[in-house]
């Protein structure tokens, strides 16, 4: 059920704002999620009513019933967009179109209400209206937004739920690479599987990062950051990271990354490398991509970079995948130049120092 007209927000200030000072000194050291806005944005939906009740209020605990639906039926989905600050001051975005669509599409998956795209972007601006502040100016500093609903009818039965609550809640993010970008090592899951066709994995629901901890943990005991995931059914084909797409360089210039399979999220930041490699005249195909396929090429030399993409660190390179019988290259050797220079071109788009050739960008403090 859709809006007919636009929400109308009710602002409430907090009475417990942190002051400049405070601010400052969490902006100098910000982490990733460690510290939160002032603020939050609620937008309540039931099924009489549609969306409404649309607020920024403080940030703080939510009042949930132990029978609310998310608690029993897992019926939550959520997002990841940045806002960020350009020399000028201004502020903005990254393509939150995309991200409000693909919002919808989870909320398909999981039978939670479509929010409108426009009110998407539009609580992205309501936030920042008040928080503004919290937005950082440094070098890879962002303010990351962090979008979500909950299915909250308080209702035991199994069914769609009739309730639910949309929220943004932000929080000031550091450079993702303390030490700067350097290639990574990732472990190969051959025991679980992120999703399967069918399955939740194209939507971005909590539920795919619940199941991909235990195999996340196992990689963090063998020395590695992320974990790859491989098809379900032949356990053979690249899907993707925990929370990333991959990305394969070939020695012929071409870029090959696994195709939507119906159990793999359609990454942002995956589409915007795909559009920035065609605007360079690159081939760029989306296949089936083999595990075998990556250890012939990288013994042939065919293959010579992979890496990771996704809305937190950006791009990734990967230096070494263990958990299998080849290596994929040197932890110790300099990120591949294909790699580094599309980071570049899409960071310096997104902090607007290049040119916005496809209208990516959205000012959110005008």
């Amino acid at each position: 059920m859709s809006t007919a007209t636009p929400l109308s927000y009710r602002v409430t200030h907090s009475d417990k704002s942190r002051t400049p000072a405070e601010r400052q000194a969490m902006l100098a050291a910000p982490g990733f999620g460690k510290y939160f806005t002032d603020h939050m944005v609620a937008i309540r939906w039931d099924s009489e009513q549609g969306w409404h009740g649309a607020e920024v209020r403080a940030y703080g605990p939510l009042l949930l019933d132990p029978a609310a639906a998310v608690l029993h039926y897992g019926q939550e989905i959520f997002e990841g967009i940045k806002a960020y600050r350009h020399a000028d001051g201004s502020i903005w975005t990254f393509r939150p179109q995309s991200n409000g669509a693909r919002l919808q599409r989870s909320a398909r998956r999981l039978a939670l209400p479509e929010l409108p795209v426009a009110e998407f972007v539009e609580s992205l601006r309501q936030l920042i209206a008040v928080d503004g502040d919290w937005v950082p100016g440094e070098v890879e500093t962002s303010l990351y937004f962090r979008p979500f609903m909950i299915a909250d009818e308080a209702f035991l039965g199994v069914r769609a739920a009739k309730k639910a609550s949309y929220y943004v809640i932000a929080s000031p993010a550091g450079p993702y690479f303390a030490k700067g970008v350097a290639p990574v090592a990732i472990w190969l899951s051959t025991d679980y599987a992120r999703a399967a066709k069918g399955g939740t994995g194209a939507a971005k629901c909590g539920g795919n990062y619940a199941a991909s901890l235990l195999p996340q943990r196992e990689a963090v005991a063998q020395g590695c950051s992320q974990v790859l995931f491989l098809d379900p059914v032949e356990g053979k084909y690249l899907e993707e990271l925990g929370g990333m797409n991959v990305f394969l360089v070939f020695k012929d210039g071409s870029l090959v990354t696994p195709e939507l399979s119906g159990s793999i999220l359609e990454g942002i930041t995956r589409s915007s490398i795909l559009q920035l490699a065609r605007d360079r005249g690159m081939q760029v195909v989306e296949r089936k991509v083999t595990l075998q396929e990556w250890r012939d090429g990288v013994a042939s030399g065919e293959i010579t970079e992979a890496f990771a993409c996704g809305t937190a660190a950006v791009v990734t390179p990967i230096g070494q995948l263990k958990g299998t019988d080849f290596s994929v290259g040197d932890l110790s050797a300099a990120a591949g130049k294909v790699t580094m220079s599309l980071r570049k071109e899409l960071t310096e788009i997104q902090y607007g120092n290049a040119p916005d050739r496809h209208g990516w960008l959205v000012r959110l403090d005008a």
